[in-house]
């Protein structure tokens, strides 16, 4: 990959010469044969091309366009992406587990999914000086063009595309919930819930105009601490108001033994999609009904409109802001398409129309499909192991650590141990379709 970019950069748009020069000092071309000056002079040029400038094309696509970020823009981007509305979900899986398990699996979840975000942050740049800007491209180096193809590319697409697709049905909806805590009976023309998607969808659009991914750091700031802001508020409500006599906390311990077991998995499936940002895994919805409607129906007779009118203002907010992050992968394939056919940056009106196409697209998938969310785990089964198992595969494949060390080991284990899982929770949300059923319905969302 090196030498493709060298080739590039040092031929000055020229014919290169094939042949070894008769004298390195006859032409000011040497550097282009294969003189044992020639190839450690072409592995430095190349090293600085890739670490300076990384390629020519990166400089025109809005994930790689400006490179003045710091850590505190990575930090803002890996919060807002990495805290969401599905970490709401997680007492659904501490009532199978209970307390005991379901602290273990979090915390055991956590760790791992922190050392592979450890492990992508390493592989970002090899130690020939390429840098791997994105999921795909690395997934390519490890596994080969093919093989990261075809095991890279759809969960990618798809966990960006499908997470839009969510965040507007989740950002729509609560628009809806939090106009009619707001405005209340009188309201006399209350938009239809299809009217609230297209609201919210023109939102994102406007705000996806901002031309790459250093440039959303504040909005990214934003939905950090919007996340963060409704995660607490929810849980100290919960405490405020203690326990419910009449409702029960437990696990139903008459169900039978299968159903326990697949329970569980489904449970272990919401604990590990309680964790995002490895390249935007798909967070996880239940089947009855979105998290902040639950959360309205539950607590509207205990709990005053403002609490539940202001957890809904900072869920909106928060689904505004990841949709851009979750979208800067389709909008970099799209201007990646224009640019490395035509050889020139995407201009300005068909960056807008790129993004514009792809919110509309979304916005008609939304309302579509409405039961989408109804095979987010089954989908989302799948691109699990975006997350726990190809990183430590990838590693293994980069970084080659010796055989059988405690690396090794470690790798093997937590990636085998990772595809394992993907396949449990891909049984437990087929089991959880069948058990529970689902409403086939299209252009009708609730």
């Amino acid at each position: 990959m090196t030498e493709e970019v060298v080739e590039v950069k040092v031929s000055g748009g020229g014919r290169e010469s094939q042949s070894t020069p008769r004298s390195p000092f006859a032409s000011h071309r040497f550097m282009n044969g294969t003189t044992p000056l020639a190839s450690p002079m072409r592995k430095a040029i190349g090293y600085f091309g890739e670490v300076g400038r990384f390629t020519k094309l990166d400089d025109w696509l809005p994930i790689t366009e400006s490179r003045k970020g710091n850590a505190y823009y990575a930090a803002f981007h890996v919060l807002c992406s990495g805290i969401g509305f599905q970490a709401l979900l997680l007492p659904c899986a501490f009532t199978t587990l209970r307390w005991t398990w379901g602290i273990v699996c979090l915390s055991m979840a956590f760790a791992w999914q922190l050392y592979t975000l450890w492990l992508l942050i390493q592989l970002h740049e090899s130690d020939s000086g390429v840098r791997h800007s994105r999921y795909l491209r690395l997934a390519m180096a490890a596994f080969g063009e093919k093989m990261g193809k075809l095991l890279a590319l759809f969960p990618i697409m798809y966990l960006s595309g499908g997470t839009c697709v969510t965040l507007i049905m989740m950002g729509g909806g609560t628009m809806k919930i939090f106009f009619h805590m707001v405005c209340g009976a009188p309201c006399r023309c209350p938009l239809t819930t299809i009217e609230w998607y297209l609201v919210f969808t023109c939102t994102a659009i406007l705000l996806a105009q901002l031309p790459n991914l250093n440039s959303i750091a504040g909005v990214s700031l934003i939905g950090a601490i919007t996340a963060v802001s409704y995660c607490a508020l929810t849980w100290i409500v919960s405490v405020v108001k203690g326990r419910l006599d009449h409702v029960s906390y437990g696990s139903q311990r008459e169900q039978s033994e299968v159903i326990m077991v697949f329970s569980a998995w489904n449970a272990l499936g919401i604990i590990a999609f309680a964790f995002r940002g490895h390249n935007l895994v798909l967070e996880i919805q239940i089947p009855n009904g979105g998290t902040l409607d639950a959360l309205h129906k539950y607590h509207e007779h205990d709990t005053t409109k403002l609490i539940i009118a202001l957890t809904s203002l900072l869920v909106i907010i928060n689904c505004i802001s990841s949709f851009q992050i979750y979208a800067m992968p389709v909008f970099d394939n799209l201007e990646f398409r224009y640019t490395s056919k035509k050889n020139r940056p995407c201009p300005r009106w068909l960056r807008v129309a790129f993004r514009g196409f792809f919110g509309c697209l979304a916005f008609f998938i939304a309302v579509a499909l409405p039961f989408l969310p109804y095979l987010a785990g089954l989908i989302g089964g799948v691109a699990l192991p975006i997350t726990l198992a190809y990183p430590c595969f990838m590693w293994i494949q980069i970084k080659r650590p010796q055989k059988f060390s405690t690396n090794w080991y470690l790798n093997w284990t937590l990636g085998v141990v990772g595809m394992i899982l993907s396949v449990l929770v891909v049984i437990g949300a087929i089991w959880s379709i069948v058990a529970q059923g689902i409403r086939i319905h299209f252009f009708n969302p609730q």
